[in-house]
C-alpha cells in the first residue's frame, strides 16, 4: 500500500516539505488555494544552513550556481558613515556556505519543478476535518477556492510572514463547519504550511498562541540592476534600511519603520522620508513604481505551539513558527522542518503497525524542531528591539557602540549565529 501525504500550502515551506516526502518515498499532494503560483514576495537570503537543506533535498547546484553575497556588508547611519563592516567570505568560511540571495520567486520555482509530475493542485482549498490518530486516517476536505496567496508568503521585510486564511473550532472534533462541500480525501500524514493565520492551527491547537503585531512595518521592493551596490543595513531613528543585490543584478531592498517613529502613509511618504539618506537609498526608491512595492505591519508568532504535531498531522514553516525577520531565517527554518520531517517519517512508517509509527515519528520530529525553532524565534525578536529605538540618547548610545567595536562586534555577531547557520541536514531515519 502506497503511503500518502496531502500537504496544504504551496509555499515554501510546503513545497519543500512535498519533495522531502517524495524523495522518502511518500505519494505526495499539494493544496494550494491560488490558481498559479505568482511572483508574490521580494528577495529571499538563503542562509548557509538553508543552503544544505536545499542540498538534501537536490537543489544544491542549481541554487550554488547563482551568485552569493559577496564583498564587504555591514552596518551605518544615514549619513553613510560605516557603523560595522564585515567580509561575507568570511562568514562563509566560517559556517561552510555562503549567503545567497535571490527573487522568492526563483526559490519557490526551484521548488516547484522538483515535485513529481501532478502532484501539485492548484485553486484547491483544503481543511482538516479529522486530525487522525494511531489506527485512524486523517481526513482532508478538498473543495474548489478562488486564487489567494498560499501559505508561507512573507508579510516581512524578509523570509517570515504568510498569507490570512480564516478557520476556527474545537480541537480532536470532527469540525462540521470547515469547507461545508467537497470531496473528502484520506491521509497518513498531513502537513499544514497555510502560513501565520493558519486555520489548521487554529482549529487543532486551540492553545497555541495567536500571532502579535511586531512594532514596525515593512515595505519591500525590488529595484533595476545596479552595478554600485554595497549590500548592507542602514540604521537610523527607527527605521532600518536594507540593500542587497540579488542573483540576477536586481537590487532587493526593505524598509522597516517602527510604530513609535511614525509610519508613514503612502510610499511618497516614505520616499521624502529617507530623501537626505546616503546614497543609494533616495535613487533605489525612486527607481521603483510604487504599485509594485509590498506593504505589510510586521507580525509573528510569540512562541510556537507546545507540540508541532498532533495525531497525523505536522505544522511548518509560518503556521508553526512565525518570526520577524531580523535574523533572515523565516524561509530558512521552513525549509529545515521539511528535510528533517522527510528523514524523520519515512513512508515505511505508515506501512508499520497499522499506522502508528506515523503519530509517534512526527511527535518525535516535533521535540527535534520545536527547541530550535523556539530559540530562532527569541533571537529574531531579541535582534529586533534597537531597531525600533526613536530616543536620540538610546540610538546614539546604539551606535557609538557599534562603532567603537567595530570589526569585534562584527565577529561577535557572527559566533552568535554559530547555532543557526551551522545546522546540518540530518540522515533519514539516524542523527
Amino acid at each position: 500500500m502506497t503511503a500518502r501525504a496531502v500537504v496544504i500550502g504551496g509555499g515554501i515551506g510546503g513545497l519543500a516539505s512535498a519533495v522531502a516526502l517524495a524523495r522518502g518515498g511518500w505519494d505526495v499532494t499539494v493544496l494550494e488555494r491560488a490558481t498559479s503560483l505568482e511572483p508574490v514576495g521580494a528577495g529571499i537570503a538563503v542562509a548557509p544552513n538553508a543552503v544544505r537543506a536545499l542540498g538534501a533535498l537536490g537543489l544544491g547546484d542549481a541554487l550554488r550556481e547563482l551568485s552569493t553575497l559577496q564583498g564587504e556588508v555591514g552596518m551605518r547611519r544615514p549619513d553613510g558613515r560605516w557603523l560595522v563592516r564585515a567580509d561575507t567570505a568570511d562568514a562563509g568560511a566560517r559556517f561552510g556556505d555562503q549567503t545567497l540571495v535571490l527573487h522568492r520567486a526563483q526559490l519557490v520555482g526551484m521548488l516547484a519543478d522538483a515535485l513529481p509530475d501532478g502532484a501539485l493542485r492548484l485553486g484547491t482549498s483544503a481543511a482538516v476535518v479529522h486530525a487522525g490518530d494511531g489506527g485512524r486516517p486523517a481526513v482532508v476536505r478538498v473543495s474548489d477556492a478562488a486564487g489567494s496567496p498560499g501559505g508561507d508568503v512573507a508579510d516581512a521585510a524578509g523570509p517570515a510572514g504568510g498569507d490570512v486564511r480564516d478557520g476556527a473550532g474545537p480541537a480532536g472534533t470532527d469540525a462540521p463547519d470547515a469547507a461545508a462541500s467537497g470531496e473528502e480525501v484520506e491521509a497518513d500524514l498531513v502537513v499544514a504550511a497555510d502560513g501565520i493565520d493558519s486555520p489548521t492551527r487554529t482549529r487543532w491547537w486551540p492553545d497555541a498562541p495567536r500571532p502579535v503585531h511586531g512594532g514596525s512595518t515593512a515595505w519591500r521592493l525590488v529595484a533595476p540592476a545596479r552595478t554600485d551596490i554595497v549590500g548592507g543595513e542602514t540604521w537610523g531613528r527607527g527605521i532600518v534600511v536594507g540593500i542587497v543585490p540579488l542573483a540576477d543584478g536586481r537590487v532587493y531592498s526593505y524598509v522597516s519603520v517602527a510604530d513609535a517613529a511614525g509610519v508613514p502613509e503612502s510610499f511618497d511618504e516614505l520616499r521624502a522620508r529617507l530623501a537626505d539618506w546616503h546614497a543609494p537609498i533616495p535613487e533605489l526608491l525612486a527607481s521603483v513604481d510604487p504599485a509594485q512595492t509590498l506593504r505589510h505591519a510586521l507580525r509573528c508568532l510569540p512562541a510556537p505551539p507546545a507540540t508541532l504535531a498532533t495525531g497525523r498531522v505536522a505544522l511548518v514553516g509560518d503556521a508553526a513558527h512565525a518570526m520577524l525577520p531580523n535574523v533572515g531565517q523565516g524561509g530558512c527554518q521552513a525549509l529545515e522542518d521539511a528535510v528533517v520531517l522527510g528523514a524523520r517519517v519515512p513512508a515505511s512508517a505508515a506501512r508499520r503497525s497499522g499506522g502508528l509509527d506515523v503519530a509517534s515519528a512526527l511527535q518525535e520530529w516535533s521535540a527535534e524542531r520545536r527547541p530550535r525553532v523556539e530559540k530562532v524565534m527569541k533571537l529574531s525578536a531579541q535582534v529586533a528591539v534597537p531597531t525600533r529605538w526613536t530616543s536620540p540618547v538610546l540610538t546614539g548610545a546604539r551606535d557609538l557602540g557599534a562603532r567603537a567595536a567595530g570589526t569585534w562586534a562584527a565577529s561577535l555577531g557572527t559566533r552568535a549565529l554559530d547555532g543557526v547557520m551551522g545546522w546540518r541536514s540530518p540522515t533519514p531515519g539516524g542523527a
